[in-house]
């Protein structure tokens, strides 16, 4: 299949990280295995994804799609006011493009009665406090109940679309986003991600959107990490995941050293949403 991606993006900046064509085809194969062995392993009879019309979910929607066939995928939508417009329109297209049935759920009503159970508790947050630690989280874990709802209903997984960049650097909500059976992108930078995208045929104009979280009214998720994706994936790939030294790092991405080691507190202060709860060792 062409890549239309190589199209829309013919230098990427600092470090074009994407994979050859024969490894694309590799990645891809791989990714649909590792997508039915998922099923196979917990004896379900397919996959539950929330679709955002992101390029994360589509993408993910995509693979699933191919691995399992529409029949055996289902997609839950599950808009908020600051993204129910355009957003829950491309999920929508996403998912009549791929011919699988979903449902839609809007959760501010869930939302509200969630919140005002611990507002009197909580002591004069600051609105980015607010927004950022309750609402968005909460937001995120009310979407997860949800998803594991509709997936238990019909015994199917509950397909993460977490890629690299979000995981390293803990932009995930723990038992939220971060609550699913399996992360099919979970070692893909984004920029693989937007290339994985294009090469199943995801159209351009998802392949290209700038990413937002959708949990909270912020702006995009680089304004919020203060980087562009094309830049953390550089310095995940060097620094995080190649173990060269920030200073290098700094100068192979063109940033600055501080900025590296921020990324590098990111990914240790985050560690726990990688983990497995902790326990102590048996005395016994």
């Amino acid at each position: 299949m062409e890549d239309r991606y190589e199209q829309t993006q013919d230098e990427i900046n600092p470090v074009d990280l994407r994979f050859s064509e024969d490894e694309m085809e590799e990645q891809v194969d791989h990714l649909l295995e590792f997508i039915r062995d998922r099923v196979d392993a917990m004896d379900a009879d397919g996959a539950e994804i929330a679709l955002s019309g992101g390029i994360d979910s589509t993408a993910t929607a995509y693979l699933a799609v191919e691995a399992l066939g529409a029949d055996n995928v289902h997609g839950v939508l599950l808009p908020k006011e600051v993204n129910e417009d355009a957003n829950m329109s491309d999920a929508e297209r996403v998912a009549e493009e791929l011919g699988i049935d979903y449902d839609v759920i809007g959760i501010d009503s869930i939302m509200e009665e969630v919140l005002a159970q611990g507002d009197a508790e909580t002591e004069n947050p600051s609105e980015d406090e607010w927004e950022g630690r309750y609402v968005g989280n909460t937001s995120a874990r009310v979407r997860m109940t949800l998803i594991y709802l509709l997936a238990n209903r019909e015994n199917r997984i509950v397909l993460g679309t977490g890629n690299r960049a979000e995981l390293a650097t803990g932009y995930v909500t723990k038992y939220g986003d971060g609550g699913v059976d399996c992360n099919p992108l979970a070692n893909l930078y984004k920029q693989q991600v937007r290339q994985v995208a294009a090469h199943l045929g995801v159209d351009e104009s998802v392949v290209q959107k700038t990413p937002t979280g959708g949990m909270v009214d912020y702006g995009t998720d680089e304004e919020e990490m203060g980087m562009s994706y094309d830049t953390l994936d550089a310095v995940l790939a060097f620094y995080v995941d190649g173990n060269l030294p920030a200073s290098v790092t700094a100068r192979l991405t063109d940033t600055s050293v501080e900025a590296v080691e921020r990324i590098q507190e990111f990914h240790e202060e985050s560690a726990h949403k990688r983990t497995p709860p902790a326990e102590p060792e048996p005395l016994f």
